[in-house]
């Protein structure tokens, strides 16, 4: 049981009511009579949440697994076994990773009524978190006090990289609606080259596709078919280093990135290409070969859901190196990484040199929205002048990155860390299209 604030004020007015009594006699009187009739009043109201129909449950109902840097719901279904109409105050004990230390939900229910309320929560980095007691306190019929009911309900939630996104693809993609979640589509340039089957010639097909070694041993038109050239290996790197510790709307960039990564896995498959991934610091730590078998998104959830770092300096001969050994088959690479001169580029350069004489190299690495909004704002005093000028040198480093990967045929991909999926996505597109892989 708990004493509201409404109670302590009335009791605080009684008692000065009662101590002014000292200068004048009178409100002794009035003093010492409003104490009992509150005191009463007290009681009385005390009846009302602890008579024996006077109960409370609650369930919490949510995921198993919860989508990183997405809004997650989960719901709360409250019944009342009171025979009156009751306000009530819900605290249910978050996880600690989410620092919400006034969370708290209010609602009035119905006698016998059973009511859902749905909050949201968004995790910023991935890992197992855990959900403890949900404390209810029913006020009474005058507000005169509480009654504290508690669930004991633990549950450990594991939080994986963004699945809510493809999720969200699947059901668009059913109305061809891919559009509203930023998928363009682009017009494929060109003609197929990959052979399928010969068939008989019909009137309307494309004469210059005629196979006129086939046409004389059947002694009839016979026509080549082609199909869209498929099963390309797409491979997701993620660099672990050192920069990509920065956060962004309070998630770091190695989540936007094994956000991204996740999602462009589901399209690279749905898209019959093969899907695989590479992460590394010093070293390669985990390396899943480029497959569009059943499992393979599972396997890449589980181990994008595992990735750590220490953030040390990443070496890019290592990566090199293992690239050379384990993949022969000219594939299309996708490095999410961070840049922020043009003198650290350059020093990875002649192994993304490298890379590109044998593969498609894509890097992809992240644009400063506040430094672009520096660099835009008029300056005045002295301080704002050379926050705008440093602001202005690192857009124009990020500019002259880009155009010297492209200088020795390196694509680059150059964007806010929140549109990272969608751009990536439609870049993967745009590279399908125009028969870069």
């Amino acid at each position: 049981m708990f004493l509201t604030k409404r109670f302590l004020i009335l009791l605080t007015a009684t008692v000065v009511l009662t101590a002014m009594g000292v200068l004048w006699p009178i409100f002794y009187s009035i003093g010492t009579g409003a104490i009992v009739i509150l005191l009463l009043a007290f009681l009385v109201d005390l009846f009302s949440v602890f008579s024996k129909d006077s109960d409370i449950e609650c369930e919490r109902i949510m995921s198993e697994r919860f989508s990183n840097g997405d809004s997650n719901p989960i719901t709360l279904v409250i019944k009342s076994l009171y025979s009156r109409p009751i306000d009530i105050k819900i605290i249910d004990e978050i996880p600690v990773e989410f620092q919400m230390r006034n969370f708290g939900l209010r609602t009035h229910i119905l006698p016998k009524e059973e009511k859902k309320l749905i909050y949201n929560l968004i995790p910023q980095r991935r890992g197992e978190y855990l959900f403890e007691k949900i404390h209810l306190y029913v006020s009474s019929k005058w507000g005169l006090a509480e009654r504290h009911f508690m669930e004991d309900t633990p549950a450990r939630v594991k939080v994986f990289p963004s699945f809510l996104f493809i999720r969200n693809m699947e059901l668009l993609s059913i109305e061809n609606k891919t559009r509203e979640c930023g998928i363009k589509q682009v017009r494929r340039i060109g003609s197929s080259t990959e052979f399928d089957q010969i068939k008989e010639y019909v009137i309307g097909d494309d004469y210059r596709m005629i196979n006129w070694k086939a046409t004389a041993r059947k002694h009839q038109l016979m026509l080549n078919l082609y199909t869209d050239e498929q099963s390309q290996q797409v491979f997701n790197v993620i660099d672990k280093g050192r920069g990509m510790q920065h956060t962004f709307q309070d998630m770091s960039l190695l989540d936007y990135s094994i956000n991204a990564t996740l999602s462009l896995s589901y399209m690279v498959i749905q898209h019959r290409d093969n899907a695989g991934l590479i992460t590394f610091e010093r070293k390669v730590d985990s390396y899943i070969p480029a497959s569009r078998k059943i499992n393979q998104m599972e396997l890449l959830m589980e181990n994008l859901y595992k990735q750590s770092s220490t953030y040390i300096q990443s070496d890019y001969s290592t990566l090199y190196e293992w690239v050379r050994a384990k993949v022969n088959k000219r594939s299309l690479f996708i490095i999410y990484t961070t840049f922020d001169t043009n003198v650290s580029m350059e020093r990875q350069l002649p192994y993304l040199r490298k890379l590109a004489s044998n593969h498609v190299v894509l890097v992809v690495f992240f644009k400063d929205e506040e430094l672009s909004a520096m660099a835009k704002k008029r300056p005045i005093t002295d301080e704002e002048y050379f926050l705008h000028v440093t602001a202005e040198n690192i857009e124009f480093e990020k500019r002259m990155i880009v155009k010297n990967l492209r200088r020795y045929g390196i694509q680059s991909l150059l964007c806010r860390p929140q549109d990272l999926r969608v751009n990536v996505i439609n870049k993967y597109i745009d590279l399908k299209a125009h028969r870069v892989i």
